[in-house]
């Protein structure tokens, strides 16, 4: 009956179930009543009817706070396909379900176990996925659903969710069609209301259909509150006053049916068996509600609880965790059947509206809530976590006990990866201690949760809540609050200040919190510029602590503070620590950050590719686009556009997904920079704007110089030669956003070729003077000097120079220079000699992809007399950048599944892209696609 007047929205679900074409699902969202519930039903009956498979998750207000509860129930009909999952998916969905020990599991892999064991779900029979209430559903579980919703691509299952209006859900942003559902039309709500009561007098229905204004719930509730509407406030909310009329409903119910919905309402599961135990223990101990009629007290409260007889004995045995003398019936619940506020089935009790079970429990007083929680703690005895709620529900002031408690269970929740419940948990613990210190203690360890799950907010307002008093606890607070963003929308003084912060901790002898505090600094040093004093002052606490100079953490820190001042040390450190990649990701990850510092490339590019497999494995997606910018940076700076475009793809994916921005921004930029040398300047400069949107919000130097970069090698390709070098130019000053310390120095030859075309050589022997200054070995930089040396005062011996440094690992600068070489020996009138080096050139920007300056190569060519036919398209331009991931997996020998745990994507669609990928190529098997790719890199 609900469902008059939504037939274009029925129709809608009924063709995404049908066929979901390049949709994941919908989220439906509308008020409370509004019929979503009803939309849903309808919906999945008839997809069961078509041969799908349902699969139900409910978002409970209980239980947001215990994690993967949403998951478990969306799995649970389908848990023996666990077992058949890889070994690290199957391990982290086991532990975060709780149905196993192990190590703290990644929400990332167990989204991906998640996916995948949908996905083989489906491949037997089509799946629809439904998540009612997601606003409800504990943070873990939303993730995971976000996480699958953005994943779906070609496998036979539809999501569709419903989210109450105004509510916030990471599903907002998993790509989802929206299905905002509105109140009902005039004609459509009369014809509801004449269904539900067709002989309501013509002035009762009048005033009925004003009432309820079109909202489904109150036209079919009301009608059977006629008699109470005019008790009713009319200016309050139609929400409150449906609550008040369920609430009406109640009070005519008997005492002991009154009491099972209070305990009912209260319970964060439907579990029919729980509710009737509790309830038995409140009936044996005279605990229940009174009959209708009774009012407790005026104003009673938690005070009362210590008295005599009912109001505290029969309580305190409750807490104490008496045995329930026997298990209420189940015919106690008839009348509340009969009255429409709950329905019954296999053990299972569920009330017909959210509104009906929030009505209840707000209408009774405080004692007779915590004797129905402290009741639920007695029936949850094999349930800590339960039971440790239901016990700070019960607790009016602080009690150390309970605050224990909450602390266990939030290092639970942690330990299964529900970061959001374990946070919950431990502001409740800390709403609850008795001393200052825990209190400080408990927020804390919630702030750095919430820090390394990148709720900054959260993290923010925990921080200042725990007012920590002492050296000790501010220094941790500090800490925490560097670690978001690498400072990136702060004020660059805050260097300094966490220096001083450093220096402090370090006198205290707190030697590994200071080089934590040290490191989120030494970011800021790449991402803002502080000034010469901040970088001296970080160097000097580095200098201070009691940490070997080959620590990859020093190594680190001394990259993004000193790169020129130190780059020496820091190159020598480097190449030995090159020897032991692979051990630890993180430390690869921030090895290779060191080396792009520094301007080693070859090394940047090889540590963060070390770094990206290990993160992958280990779940950790935040650190993943960090490595993968860091990879893609460094790849097109040495000519490895093949590599560098799926990188650059998949970390500006990661990024989105993962919240960072400006991590976004810098992948963005370089994505621009591949467009540019292959020619393609629309889309560079499409590319480029986006980025530089992001730049500029957040101030993030190294994007901005990106961009700039980016721009300069557009100019530069369509002959804006002076336009280039005010691009260009623009790294250098300090002044300019896109000023960046160590980047600056990593473009001269881009540089010296727009001053040479510009007729601003002498401008540049200034800019060269200065960069020769640097004194440090980075190979980055002296490439580039060589370069701008023998471009500026062109001779055979300066170019012989320039190409007899080791460029092996650098076959763009290579090309670059034999082409430079070609065109002055052509200018020189040495035409035969010109072509041998014009010749190189082309060859390696097309084996690079760099097209236009191959493009400017062929064009020299011509000019000395050489034919140099157009080239052909590079297969690899046929795919998509997450295509050309997909092949490259593929070829390297990676199976579908191995490919899908790398991506976090499904095997099956993996397949289902790889015979996408072959036609594109023209080939037919893995053997045929690994030919291929080895030809076109060769």
């Amino acid at each position: 009956m609900v469902l008059r007047g939504r037939e274009a929205e029925l129709k809608e679900l009924g063709e995404l179930v049908d066929g979901p074409e390049d949709r994941a699902g919908v989220l439906i969202r509308g008020e409370a009543g509004i019929g979503k519930s009803a939309l849903v039903t309808e919906t999945a009956a008839a997809a069961s009817v078509a041969g799908l498979r349902v699969l139900r998750t409910t978002g409970a207000e209980g239980e947001r706070n215990l994690a993967y509860a949403g998951l478990h129930q969306l799995l649970y009909p389908v848990r023996a396909g666990v077992a058949e999952l890889p070994a690290p998916q199957r391990d982290a969905l086991r532990t975060a379900l709780g149905l196993a020990e192990g190590p703290e599991p990644s929400a990332y892999l167990v989204g991906l176990a998640a996916l995948t064991l949908l996905a083989e779900e489906a491949a037997a029979k089509p799946l629809l996925l439904v998540a009612e209430d997601v606003h409800w559903l504990d943070r873990a579980s939303a993730d995971v659903l976000a996480f699958v919703a953005r994943r779906i691509e070609t496998e036979p299952i539809v999501l569709i969710a419903t989210l109450r209006e105004s509510a916030e859900s990471p599903l907002l942003d998993a790509g989802l069609a929206p299905m905002p559902l509105d109140r009902l039309p005039a004609d459509a709500a009369a014809d509801l209301l004449d269904s539900v009561a067709p002989r309501l007098a013509p002035a009762v229905r009048t005033r009925l259909l004003a009432e309820a204004a079109g909202h489904p719930l109150a036209l079919t509730e009301l009608p059977a509150a006629v008699a109470e509407l005019d008790g009713l406030d009319p200016v309050l909310p139609l929400t409150e006053r449906l609550e008040r009329t369920f609430t009406a409903r109640v009070s005519a119910l008997p005492a002991a049916t009154r009491t099972a919905l209070l305990v009912a309402a209260l319970n964060e599961t439907t579990s029919l068996a729980e509710t009737l135990t509790a309830t038995g223990a409140l009936l044996a101990a005279g605990e229940g509600l009174p009959p209708a009629g009774e009012r407790e007290l005026a104003g009673r409260g938690w005070a009362s609880a210590g008295g005599a007889g009912r109001d505290g004995a029969a309580a305190e045995q409750l807490a104490a965790g008496r045995s329930p003398a026997t298990t209420a019936d189940p015919e106690i619940l008839a009348p509340a059947v009969e009255a429409r506020l709950i329905e019954l089935a296999a053990g299972v009790l569920t009330f017909r509206h959210p509104l009906m079970r929030s009505a209840f429990p707000a209408a009774v007083g405080p004692l007779d809530r915590r004797r129905a929680h402290l009741a639920l703690v007695d029936a949850l005895r094999d349930q800590p976590d339960r039971r440790a709620w239901h016990r700070a529900a019960a607790t009016a002031g602080p009690d150390e006990g309970v605050a224990g408690e909450l602390e266990r269970t939030a290092e639970r929740a942690r330990y299964r990866g529900g970061a959001a419940a374990a946070i919950a948990a431990l502001e409740q613990a800390a709403r609850l201690s008795c001393e200052p210190g825990p209190r400080a203690d408990r927020l804390l360890k919630a702030a750095e949760l919430a820090v390394e799950s990148g709720r900054r907010e959260t993290a923010e307002r925990l921080v200042r809540e725990a007012r920590p008093a002492d050296a000790r606890r501010r220094a941790t607070a500090s800490r925490l609050l560097s670690e978001f963003e690498d400072g990136v929308r702060e004020d660059p003084a805050r260097v300094a200040e966490l220096a001083g912060v450093a220096r402090s901790v370090a006198a205290d002898g707190q030697h590994d919190a200071a080089m934590r505090i040290l490191w989120s600094a030494a970011m800021r040093c790449f991402w803002t510029e502080p000034g010469p004093e901040a970088r001296q002052a970080l160097l000097d606490v580095a200098d201070l602590l009691p940490v070997p100079d080959g620590d990859p953490r020093i190594v680190a820190v001394t990259a993004y503070v000193a790169p020129f001042e130190r780059g020496e040390a820091v190159l020598n450190h480097l190449r030995t620590l090159a020897a032991r990649t692979g051990a630890d990701p993180e430390v690869d990850r921030y090895l290779g950050s060191a080396a792009l510092q520094v301007g080693a490339f070859d090394l940047a590019a090889r540590f963060s590719a070390a770094a990206a497999p290990g993160l992958r494995a280990q779940g950790r997606l935040g650190l993943l686009p960090r490595a993968l910018a860091v990879l893609a940076w460094s790849r097109v700076r040495l000519g490895d556009l093949a590599g560098a475009v799926p990188a650059a793809a998949e970390a500006a994916r990661f990024a989105q997904e993962t919240g960072q921005p400006f991590m976004g921004g810098l992948a963005t930029a370089v994505q621009a920079e591949i467009a540019a040398l292959r020619g393609d300047h629309r889309q560079a400069g499409t590319l480029a704007a986006e980025a530089e949107r992001a730049g500029l919000a957040a101030g993030a130097r190294p994007v901005l110089a990106t961009v700039q970069l980016t721009r300069g090698l557009a100019n530069l390709s369509e002959g804006r030669f002076e336009d280039a070098f005010a691009d260009l130019r623009r790294l250098l000053d300090p002044a300019d956003p896109a000023y960046q310390l160590a980047l600056r120095a990593y473009c001269v030859a881009e540089l010296t070729e727009a001053a040479v075309r510009a007729g601003q050589t002498e401008a540049m022997r200034g800019i060269l003077a200065e960069l020769e200054c640097l004194g440090t070995p980075s190979p980055a930089l002296h490439i580039g000097l060589r370069y701008a040396r023998a471009v500026l005062d062109p001779s055979d011996d300066r170019f012989a120079e320039a190409l007899r440094a080791d460029l092996a690992g650098w076959p763009a600068e290579r090309g670059r220079v034999h082409l430079a070489f070609g065109e002055w020996l052509r200018r020189q009138r040495r035409v035969v000699e010109s072509r041998t080096h014009l010749r190189t050139a082309r060859e390696t920007f097309d084996a690079l992809g760099m097209t236009a300056w191959a493009e400017r190569a062929r064009r020299e060519l011509r000019s000395a007399g050489e034919s140099s036919p157009n080239r052909g398209p590079d297969a690899r331009d046929k795919l998509t950048p997450h295509e050309l991931s997909i092949a490259q997996l593929a070829a390297a020998g990676l199976t579908n599944r191995e490919i899908g745990q790398r991506l976090y994507l499904s095997h099956r669609t993996v397949g289902t892209h790889l015979h996408r990928i072959f036609p594109k190529l023209g080939v037919s098997s893995r053997a045929d696609l690994a030919g291929m790719l080895k030809t076109l890199e060769g």
